[in-house]
This record gives structure tokens, C-alpha cells and sequence, in this order.
């Protein structure tokens, strides 16, 4: 059985779907003003290879990442470059989905927007009304009343009566305690608005959630997940909201990411230490990248620094290499059942990636060990090593291709190797064995492995296992 640590208690349990074989989950999604950035990569791939393995394991996964198109970032900055924040939207969600695509994240199955759903927001912000967990400020914004709230701070350990203790309260402030915060907002002229109860106005950030993940997944679902920086106060926020606004429990498993850091200091603008994922992929290919987010535990910390991409372009040449021998003949593979199964076990708890990476680096050796030992058995075992980092999102690429593609094929260095190439195929026509070999050593000290087949030669950049 799968078993992954809630946040909503801070421990590991065993995932038991709330409709057997179904399971519904909501990830919040980037706020779409700017470039994602590494963190948004790492959230996003983490919960990707949640839901490869999931239904690797069989399940009927419903998957819900939003996009939030409507915030007070998104209209400042489209108000500083001078332009509707609908273009400044549509323009971010293209880049976007440029980024996941080369990180091969897979669309989510359903992807709403604030923007499309704002009937289902307003209808849940007055039934919190209806119910008193809301009230209409002197300014004219629908507040939320916290203190209303049941067993408000359940998920991040937050107490009231602290929260309350340390806060300040803004001079015009028209909420009637500081926790309160906004479900619909006033809008100013030449923002975003649309017509409700309360006049022309937006949602608040926590409503949106909550509104559309119980439109597509109902008002109880299985997992709600996004970056641990979420977890206070817009996820304490949702749970508030929703189960004021609806009878029965809300959501039964919490799943958050780690934090990344850049050379082990916190991602800041401030810092210069800032990364876009597109700063990330001009360096490194995408499967380098989704490679080096998987190598650690998708809840602990990650720490980027080029050192580490480079090792992770490493580790993933080695595995490609052994991915050559891979025939994806559907052909029983007796020794299959093993890797699979400690495959599966590593991945069963909590999704443990570098784990079942370690049992794909042990396969990789061995489909090593078969072609010097048992020639017969190498392509079984390379066949099962390229479906097991198939269910990891890695090792879809033709290994060859991937292989010569590791550095820039309009290079002089790429161009000077194949000179050589042709040079060597021409002094081995001609039986200048000497000179012939003079090129391989040359070829070898830079690293470049060549492979001579049926008269042609082919190359790639050397790997070692």
C-alpha cells in the first residue's frame, strides 16, 4: 500500500482514496505576472511524478492544477507595462506551458482560472455570509471572520490568540479583527471587475481555491497539494473557508514540497541569487533539470547550484548509455518482477524518488554486467530500466540522440570532432592504422566515445558506470 506524509498532522499514513480506485487532486497553480521560477519547477514536477506513479499503480487520478489570473501582482505589473492584464495573463500562461513542456510536465486534466469561475465564487461567499462566517466591511470588501472559524490553525499549527498578539492593524483598516481576511474586494477604476452582490469587484486569493477545487473535485476529495510556502495562510485559509461554507470534512491529505535554495542561501530577488526556469534551461536540457528536482525527496530542501546540475547530467548520460540496449520488445523479463517490485516499494513510501532512483542506478549496472556475462538478457533488463524512469517522467528520449545532443550540435567542438570522425574512417580505408589510432586517443582525452559498426563510426560523450 502507498503511504505519504499529510501535513495535516505531520505524519506518514496509509493513502486510502475516498472512492477505492479514485482519486481526486488539487494543486495550487502559479500566479501568472512574471517567468515561473525554480521553485514553481520543483512543486510542479514533484506533484507530476505524484500522478504518473499513482496511476502507474492503477488509479483513476482526476488531477486540478489552477492558474491564477487574478491577483494584485498580476495587476500591478500589467499596470507598469501599460497593458490589459488579460494579455499580460495569456502571454505568461504560453511561457508557462513552454517551461513544463521542457521539464515534461504533463497537462493536468483540468486547468481553470478565477477568471472563468467567478459565479461559483460568488456563490460560496454568500453562502459564508448566509451562514455568518463573513461580513461586508465599511469599505465595501466581504471579509472573512477567522475567529469563527473551527480549529482555525489545524494544519500549520498557528494559535489565534498569538496570531492576533503580533499583529498590526493598518491605520483606514476597515476589517473588525486583523485575521479577517478578503473574499471579495472593491475594485479601483481600470482594474479587473466583475458585477456581484457587492458591487463591481474581484475574488480574494483564498476563495478562488477553495470555489473551483470544489467545482471540479466536490466540497470532500483526496489531495491538496503546493509549495510548503503555502501552507500559511492560504491553504490555513481554504480549510477555514471551506468547511464554513460546506457541511462534512474538506480535504483528507495535505501534501507539501520543500523550499529551493540556490548555493544553500534562500531564492531572492534581493540576494541576486533569483532563478527564472527558463535562466535554468538556456544552461541545462530539461530532463537534466526535471532529473536533478527528482533526485531529492520532494519534501525535504533543494539546494541548485550549477556543481549539482552537472551531476545530474552525469548521472543521467550513465543511465542512457544503458538505455542503448534496450530493444522495447514486450517480451517476458523474468528477472522484470524485481526491479519492478523494489521499485515500487521505494516509490510506495511517500514517494521516495531518490530511493527508486537508487534501484534504476543498481539496474543500469546490471544490464552492464549481462552484456559482458549474458548477452541474451541485456535487452530485458534495459527494456525494464527504460519503463521503470518512463513512470518517473526520465529516459523517453532515443538514448543515442540524447546522448550526442549534450553539447550544442553547431559547436566548433562538435564540428571538430566529426572532422576527426571523417578523418580516421579515411585513414582506416586507407590501412594508416598508426594515424588511425593517433585520432582515437585524441578523441578518447576528450571524452568522446566512438562505437565502429558495419563501416560507419558513431560517437558520444564518454559515460562511465
Amino acid at each position: 500500500m502507498i503511504k505519504l506524509t499529510n501535513s495535516l498532522g505531520k505524519k506518514k499514513v496509509q493513502l486510502e482514496p475516498i472512492n477505492e480506485q479514485k482519486i481526486g487532486i488539487y494543486v495550487c497553480g502559479v500566479t501568472v505576472y512574471d517567468l515561473c521560477h525554480l521553485g514553481h519547477g520543483r512543486t510542479f514536477v514533484s506533484f507530476d511524478m505524484i500522478v504518473r506513479y499513482l496511476r502507474y499503480r492503477g488509479y483513476e487520478v482526476k488531477y486540478v492544477r489552477n492558474i491564477t489570473d487574478i491577483d494584485d501582482k498580476i495587476i500591478k505589473r500589467s499596470q507598469d507595462l501599460n497593458i490589459d492584464w488579460r494579455i499580460l495573463t495569456e502571454e505568461m500562461v504560453e511561457e508557462m506551458h513552454k517551461d513544463f513542456t521542457a521539464l515534461n510536465i504533463l497537462p493536468p486534466d483540468y486547468e481553470p482560472r478565477p477568471s472563468n469561475h467567478i459565479p461559483e465564487i460568488i456563490d460560496m461567499i454568500e453562502r459564508l455570509i448566509e451562514r455568518q462566517y463573513a461580513y461586508i466591511s465599511d469599505d465595501g470588501d466581504v471579509m472573512f471572520i477567522t475567529s469563527a472559524a473551527k480549529n482555525y490553525g489545524i494544519l500549520s499549527g498557528q494559535k489565534i490568540s498569538k496570531l492576533i498578539s503580533g499583529a498590526r492593524i493598518e491605520i483606514n483598516e476597515a476589517k473588525r479583527n486583523p485575521l479577517d481576511f478578503v473574499l471579495w474586494k472593491q475594485s479601483k477604476p481600470g482594474e479587473p471587475a466583475w458585477p456581484s452582490p457587492w458591487g463591481m469587484g474581484r475574488p480574494g486569493w483564498h476563495i478562488e481555491c477553495s470555489a473551483m477545487n470544489s467545482h471540479y473535485l466536490g466540497t470532500h476529495f483526496d489531495i491538496h497539494g503546493g509549495g510548503a510556502d503555502l501552507i500559511f495562510p492560504h491553504h490555513e485559509n481554504e480549510i477555514a473557508q471551506s468547511t464554513a461554507a460546506n457541511d462534512g470534512p474538506y480535504v483528507n491529505y495535505w501534501m507539501h514540497t520543500g523550499m529551493v535554495t540556490v548555493d544553500k542561501e534562500k531564492m531572492s530577488k534581493s540576494l541576486n541569487n533569483f532563478l527564472t526556469l527558463r535562466d535554468v534551461l538556456s544552461k541545462y536540457n530539461g530532463e537534466t533539470v526535471r532529473f536533478f528536482l527528482l533526485s531529492a525527496h520532494y519534501r525535504k530542501p533543494l539546494n541548485f547550484s550549477d556543481e549539482n546540475l552537472m551531476v545530474a547530467n552525469s548521472s543521467l548520460r550513465r543511465l542512457y548509455a544503458a538505455c542503448r540496449y534496450a530493444n522495447n520488445s514486450s517480451t517476458y523479463n523474468v528477472h522484470e518482477n524485481e526491479w519492478t517490485i523494489r521499485f515500487m516499494r521505494a516509490m510506495d513510501d511517500d514517494f521516495n524518488t531518490p530511493q527508486a532512483l537508487a534501484v534504476i542506478f543498481e539496474l543500469a549496472k546490471t544490464v552492464y554486467r549481462s552484456y559482458n556475462e549474458n548477452h541474451s538478457e541485456t535487452a530485458l533488463l534495459a527494456n525494464t530500466l527504460v519503463k521503470l524512469g518512463n513512470v518517473l517522467g526520465l529516459l523517453g528520449q532515443n538514448p543515442e540522440h540524447f546522448l550526442q545532443k549534450q553539447i550544442d550540435s553547431e559547436s566548433e567542438f562538435i564540428t571538430k570532432i566529426n572532422l576527426k570522425i571523417l578523418e580516421r574512417e579515411e585513414a582506416r580505408r586507407n590501412l594508416a592504422w598508426s594515424q588511425a589510432d593517433r585520432i582515437r586517443d585524441w578523441l578518447e582525452q576528450h571524452g568522446v566515445e566512438i562505437e565502429d559498426d558495419a563501416g560507419k563510426t558513431r560517437w558520444r560523450m564518454k559515460t562511465n558506470i
